[in-house]
């Protein structure tokens, strides 16, 4: 059945459209980014799955998995993957195999979860277990850890020298739990993540102004790294997880105190991926909990580039030398900007589904997203032009799947200066000068998160109009509807076709135009998106209860709009 639907074609329920929020920084972003190509994530993320974790893969520097059995925290073997095609520190023959990145082996295993790979029986091996190994109860810091070791630790970041490295991998851990919510073992970690997070959070007391938590000693630290109060939106993110996960109320004390610390910064805290994840926290927590934290703000944060610390670090716009680059994210002065794949496949995971618990962002985010998704393939070889990259005779070695690190307006390469802008390139080379190849240009744990983009990003058949699906990072989420975002970038409608995906006599709702666009439908809709606006469609059940508390609308009692407004 195929059915023909406009926005303007049912006058129930009588709700007030939802005025949307613009955010400048995306207003400075193409409508239509050029040139323009989407390419496919999710097969992306397919092939560098089956590439990566393949041990009898050849070539040069192939494998780039190997196996560790120094039983680090955790009596088992577990895998490494190299940080970055070539990188000497790594492998099974260097520092004893031991020294490997959660960042490129938890972050490998949600993509590939995300994009539907079962990580904990591949080929009779568990990497999901695997990833048990950093949670590091030798140093009796008990949390999850970059690094496996101590030992190793100054090479790859964290033990308190750079506060990120060390909260970072504890949302990837949440996540990791979120899609195997049965894995043994896993439950009893979260929880003592969560109360070494819930008692930082009570010794720091509203103040996050340090360079890290020593979660060992627990006590804050500052050194030579600049502050990071940002951290408090990786407490606040697990903390809520956990609150949802475990019901405990001390949880969500605590991941309201420190998103409060959060607000509370007079500047930009901004340092390196977990600002958007605090501004996606502020949104949820003001749908569920009924607070009033202000999202823009931290929003604004997470785009517009902080004044202090990480001078400019946000969101990069602009065209260089006919490309549209607008939407990585990483430093936007450094070099005339410098973009990283990891960071603006990250920002994707909080960003998007944050638009269901405040549907006011929807164009911003949908803009966005767009321009992210144009923009990222540059980092491939395969998708860059030859003149614009530091070294495309190498490209053979990422076998298709791996990408360069970032993206920078100027080479901040001294042999490489006179190439003009965009150049794709990499930090690599400069973490051990003079033995590292030029081949670690070509990051390896960037280009794992690539299944985030998979999960979340479908083509329709208008060039530049993406399915968008809200639920797929959305983590330890209450039940939901399947929910997709279509940002509309044209100056004139367009109509896109929406296959029904929960089966027969369908209805979807616009939680945007607050109407119903279609009843009992089934098989595929066409549906009419306005000139430059969104629609976020929920597909909820035909003929279903429909009830309303406060300013919820729910189907079959479960949420669908979370900012309902009746008309009077």
């Amino acid at each position: 059945m195929f059915a023909f639907l406009l926005f303007a074609g049912c006058k129930e329920p009588a709700a007030i459209p939802v005025k949307q929020q613009n955010l400048a920084r995306v207003d400075q972003m193409p409508d239509l980014p050029q040139p323009l190509q989407i390419i496919d994530y999710k097969k992306l993320a397919l092939r560098f799955d089956s590439t990566v974790y393949d041990f009898n893969a050849s070539g040069r520097f192939w494998p780039i998995i190997w196996k560790d059995s120094s039983n680090k925290n955790y009596a088992q073997m577990v895998v490494g993957l190299y940080t970055a095609i070539g990188d000497v520190r790594q492998g099974p023959a260097n520092n004893n195999g031991m020294f490997h990145e959660a960042l490129a082996t938890m972050g490998a295993v949600m993509g590939a979860s995300l994009v539907g790979i079962d990580k904990s029986n591949q080929k009779g091996l568990d990497y999901v277990n695997m990833l048990k190994n950093y949670f590091n109860s030798e140093t009796g810091w008990d949390i999850m850890m970059n690094n496996t070791c101590p030992e190793v630790a100054l090479l790859g970041g964290g033990y308190g020298r750079d506060w990120w490295y060390d909260v970072y991998p504890n949302l990837l851990f949440y996540a990791i739990c979120d899609l195997y919510p049965d894995h043994p073992g896993f439950d009893d970690m979260a929880r003592r993540i969560a109360d070494k997070f819930f008692e930082a959070d009570s010794i720091l007391n509203g103040n996050y102004d340090y360079s890290y938590f020593d979660y060992g000693k627990m006590q804050p630290v500052k050194n030579q790294i600049c502050a990071q109060p940002d951290a408090a939106a990786g407490h606040a993110w697990v903390l809520y997880a956990a609150y949802k996960k475990f019901g405990d109320p001390r949880y969500l004390r605590g991941a309201l105190s420190a998103l409060a610390a959060l607000q509370s910064q007079p500047l930009n805290p901004t340092y390196e991926l977990l600002m958007p994840f605090g501004a996606y926290l502020a949104a949820r927590v003001n749908a569920e909990q009924g607070k009033k934290y202000d999202v823009k703000k931290m929003l604004e944060w997470t785009f517009d580039g902080t004044p202090v610390c990480r001078e400019g670090w946000g969101v990069l716009t602009g065209n260089w030398n006919g490309f549209d680059i607008s939407g990585i994210v990483g430093s936007t002065v450094d070099h005339g900007g410098y973009g990283f794949l990891m960071n603006t496949y990250d920002a994707a995971w909080p960003l998007l589904p944050m638009v269901r618990y405040d549907q006011s962002l929807a164009n911003a985010i949908g803009k966005w997203m767009l321009n992210a998704a144009n923009a990222s393939r540059f980092f491939y070889p395969a998708y860059m032009p030859d003149e614009h990259e530091t070294i495309p005779q190498l490209a053979i070695v990422t076998k298709g799947v791996i990408a360069y690190e970032g993206m920078v307006r100027k080479s901040t390469q001294q042999q490489h200066e006179n190439l003009s802008g965009p150049v794709a390139q990499g930090d690599g080379p400069l973490w051990v000068p003079g033995k590292n190849p030029e081949e670690t240009q070509f990051s390896v744990y960037g280009s794992a998160h690539v299944g985030i983009f998979g999960s979340i990003i479908h083509t329709t058949e208008v060039p530049g109009i993406l399915q968008l699906n809200l639920l797929a990072t959305d983590f330890y989420h209450d039940r939901a509807w399947p929910t997709y975002l279509y940002y509309n970038p044209y100056n004139e409608n367009k109509l896109v076709t929406m296959s029904i995906m929960i089966g027969q006599n369908t209805d979807l709702y616009d939680i945007i135009s607050g109407k119903i666009i279609a009843r009992n439908a089934s098989g595929s809709v066409q549906i009419e998106l306005p000139a430059k606006n969104s629609a976020v469609i929920v597909c909820v059940p035909g003929g279903a209860k429909v009830t309303y508390t406060a300013n919820k609308m729910l189907v079959n009692d479960i949420v669908v709009d979370y900012n309902f407004q009746r008309k009077k």
